[in-house]
């Protein structure tokens, strides 16, 4: 207090690694510049007498105050003697780097895993044509978790879901998702990762390296599902696939299963079906053709036979005529007149 406190205002530079408005505003700061878990980090407020000042003058600077972003804040060193905790009063605030120390280590990463020649490795694993066995990183008190399961409920198919609970934001959620990615590898066709909407602060963890190097080592495609449609992550960068939404990821593994069935059973179904048809059609054609030309040679020979039977009949009448005229003439020629007798 004597050094830092009241009436010795100073510029403190640091690294946002957690922040949040509860009517006074809490940034938690750390070393910039370091990657070190155990760099220092200090819990800064600002009351909301100040933060309603200052408020303004962030919107109008369009200041971020978000993870990742590099600032100065202006103000001393307190002290809450009952727990032994320092903090920091904030009286102002300026941002010296706009896209932060995280974008820089984002970018970076993306150069180290491309120099690697890995940044695409997950991409190249071995994706069954029918992955009806999700594995599921996500944390399921959220909607993203019910938005993209509740694509498979609805899909009529037998998807089977394991899940691995994980935190997905904050400082522990990159740590806990790999080890979910680790555990999931090698047990089920597809993983998805998925995380709904947020700010850049809350998605910040799927920039991290322990997520990225998970994926990129990770035997099974990694499908993510992460934020919105503008938010890109580098885990999304890593991943096998990509999906804008948690919904949007559902429906492609959804699809996958589909256009499957629809190429393997559907359509060989429906060429079956349509050459039986056609089969069933021909022996149809054929059939009528025999009956037709069996009822016309029966009926020809019908009428043949009615013509010869005709003609048999005539020749019998009129040899029978014959016959019966000479038995008459003989007859009548051998008759003996009664006056001779």
């Amino acid at each position: 207090r004597s050094d830092f406190g009241r009436g010795h205002e100073i510029w403190l530079r640091g690294e946002i690694t957690k922040v949040y408005d509860k009517g006074h505003m809490y940034i938690d700061v750390a070393d910039a510049g370091t990657k070190d878990a155990r760099r220092p980090t200090i819990g800064a407020h600002v009351w909301q007498s100040a933060w309603n000042r200052l408020k303004v003058k962030v919107a109008e600077q369009n200041i971020q105050l978000e993870t990742g972003a590099v600032v100065e804040l202006y103000g001393h060193v307190d002290v809450y003697a009952p727990q032994g905790r320092i903090g920091f009063n904030v009286l102002d605030i300026r941002l010296i780097d706009v896209e932060g120390e995280h974008a820089k280590r984002r970018q970076d990463l993306i150069a180290r895993l491309t120099q690697e020649k890995v940044l695409r490795a997950n991409e190249t694993t071995f994706l069954t044509p029918v992955p009806l066995h999700i594995g599921l990183v996500a944390s399921k008190s959220t909607e993203g978790f019910a938005d993209f399961t509740g694509q498979f409920l609805k899909s009529g198919f037998s998807f089977r879901i394991t899940h691995v609970q994980a935190t997905v934001q904050g400082p522990q959620a990159p740590h806990e998702i790999a080890r979910a990615i680790e555990q999931l590898d090698g047990n089920c066709d597809v993983i998805a990762v998925v995380r709904g909407g947020g700010s850049k602060t809350d998605l910040a963890c799927f920039d991290d390296e322990v997520i990225a190097r998970a994926i990129v080592t990770c035997a099974t495609p990694v499908f993510t599902g992460i934020g919105h449609s503008n938010d890109e992550s580098v885990a999304d960068l890593v991943a096998h696939t990509r999906a804008i939404t948690p919904t949007e990821l559902g429906e492609k593994l959804v699809s996958l299963v589909r256009e499957w069935r629809q190429r393997n059973v559907v359509r060989v179904a429906t060429l079956l079906l349509n050459y039986g048809a056609a089969v069933l059609e021909e022996a149809e054609i054929t059939l009528g053709t025999n009956r037709r030309a069996v009822t016309f040679a029966v009926r020809d020979r019908l009428r043949a036979e009615d013509k010869n039977l005709l003609q048999t009949r005539q020749r019998l009448l009129a040899g029978a005529r014959r016959r019966l005229d000479r038995k008459s003439t003989r007859l009548n020629s051998s008759h003996i007149p009664l006056s001779r007798m």
